[in-house]
């Protein structure tokens, strides 16, 4: 019998399905099962974190689960999703296999309501970043139940189904240009004589508050720059020195060259 806990599913406990399973648990609202074939490191996971681990999918649809997240790599999620397929309309399905459509899904899972994302790994702090498609029939109620789940975990950006691949450039790759940029910022700082620890603790926070100010206010990132950029100030020298070094080209560039172009 059911409680008031709602019970997630996770299948597929590798980088991303981890990351999930961390966030959710944060929140301490739900009960967590996570599906991944037998693997010491995700029997680790469960006792560490006090979720349970089970390793055939037979047992998730046992448990009556309110969502599954599949985590799977793509090219075994419609396999996956058919073993899934018994799953009772009261399951929400949410796909964060990126390639695998939502017509795909649904021909697969008949009943359940299905939906794609493409989350990334801060997700774990629940502070991430998650595309989100829904497919265009869903009634009003499961959308919304849909994005009040997964906003727990981090922002809910809605995006059609032909932005999910870049959504997963930005979101998914960003954060690893972010790292380089947080990177060479602290040895610029060590340079000019921090500790590097305080460094990374001072730019961390730097890199948190201008992105919540960018998010919040939604005003232009050009706009928000030029509250900050003094006349023959220091600010305004040193956007000077990035644009000298084609520090705008270079990000452009990743994001292409991660887009496959």
């Amino acid at each position: 019998m059911k409680t008031n806990q709602q019970t997630i599913a996770v299948v597929g406990v590798g980088n991303m399905g981890s990351a999930i399973i961390k966030g959710l648990i944060n929140t301490r609202q739900f009960k967590i099962i996570g599906e991944n074939p037998t693997n010491p490191r995700v029997t680790s996971l469960g006792q560490e974190l006090g979720f349970t681990v089970v390793n055939n999918n037979l047992d998730v649809i046992k448990v009556n689960p309110d969502f599954v997240v599949l985590t799977t790599p793509a090219p075994i999620t419609l396999k996956i999703a058919q073993e899934l397929s018994q799953l009772p309309a009261s399951t929400t399905v949410i796909s964060a296999a990126a390639g695998v459509s939502l017509e795909q899904l649904q021909s697969v899972i008949a009943d359940a309501t299905v939906a794609a994302m493409i989350p990334n790994t801060p997700v774990a702090v629940n502070a991430g970043t998650i595309g989100l498609t829904l497919p265009e029939e869903i009634t009003e109620e499961n959308a919304n139940k849909i994005i009040t789940f997964l906003e727990l975990l981090g922002d809910v950006i809605p995006v059609s189904e032909d932005q999910l691949e870049i959504v997963g450039v930005i979101g998914g790759c960003g954060p690893a240009f972010v790292d380089v940029f947080m990177d060479a910022m602290s040895d610029g700082a060590v340079a000019n004589g921090m500790g590097r620890q305080t460094a990374y603790r001072l730019i961390s926070s730097m890199v948190k508050g201008t992105g919540k100010l960018a998010f919040n206010t939604k005003k232009l990132p050009a706009e928000l720059r030029d509250q900050v950029t003094s006349p023959a100030g220091t600010t305004i020298k040193g956007v000077m020195a990035l644009e000298k070094n084609q520090f705008r080209y270079a990000v452009i560039d990743a994001i292409n060259k991660a887009a496959g172009k």
